[in-house]
């Protein structure tokens, strides 16, 4: 039968050989604490007395910095130990991606009380749903049941007046340029109270 993670462990312990241990990354740890103070090298060697290049081979991993180097890296920069000693965080990537949606060019949903715009439809594996809506609805009898759906919603008055339904609420009167914020598995609907059909801006979390 295959050793467990502790068994593994104890196991090394046993035979007297040490875990591992991720390797101290300081040089990459001063870098990003200089980047994000703005500091240029100058500024670091200022503060901590400390050579530009002397500074510049840690954070290149050149040189390993003395006790004393230490000493005078966290009372320059006004930092601890373990702020130094701490791993880098890891750094985000973007993908850079983007999905432009021309006026009027998004996928049409149509159903008896809503008329959905789908933006932004190109994008695969987005983590919110962008969408916009003309209100068809006139009253809250013309809902078979509560709209719900998992998520979060946010959505924002473009043209006209609605009426928002919620399960928990009282109906709420909004007007162009009104914005609400709701947990979307909370039973809701909209109603046009406008003259003309509410258009509504809608973005869903996934």
């Amino acid at each position: 039968m295959p050793a467990t993670n502790d068994q593994d462990a104890a196991l090394r312990i046993a035979s007297g050989r040490k875990a591992f241990v991720e390797p101290l990354r300081l040089g990459e740890r001063l870098k990003e604490i200089r980047l994000a103070n703005r500091w240029t090298l100058g500024d670091v060697s200022e503060r901590t007395g400390l050579a530009r290049s002397t500074l510049s081979k840690i954070e290149n991993d050149q040189i390993s910095p003395t006790f004393s180097a230490v000493q005078k890296l966290i009372s320059g920069l006004d930092i601890d130990l373990p702020q130094l000693l701490s791993q880098p965080r890891p750094q985000a990537r973007t993908m850079g991606r983007r999905d432009l949606t021309r006026h009027g060019d998004g996928q049409q949903h149509p159903t008896p009380t809503y008329e959905h715009e789908l933006l932004s439809c190109e994008m695969a594996q987005k983590h919110m749903i962008p969408f916009k809506t003309i209100v068809r609805a006139r009253s809250f009898e013309e809902f078979c049941q509560w709209v719900r759906h998992d998520g979060e919603e946010f959505l924002m008055i473009l043209e006209g007046e609605i009426q928002l339904y919620s399960e928990f609420y009282e109906p709420l009167h909004l007007a162009k340029g009104d914005s609400i914020y709701f947990d979307s598995d909370m039973g809701h609907a909209l109603v046009s109270v406008s003259e003309e059909d509410a258009v509504v801006l809608s973005v869903c979390t996934q």
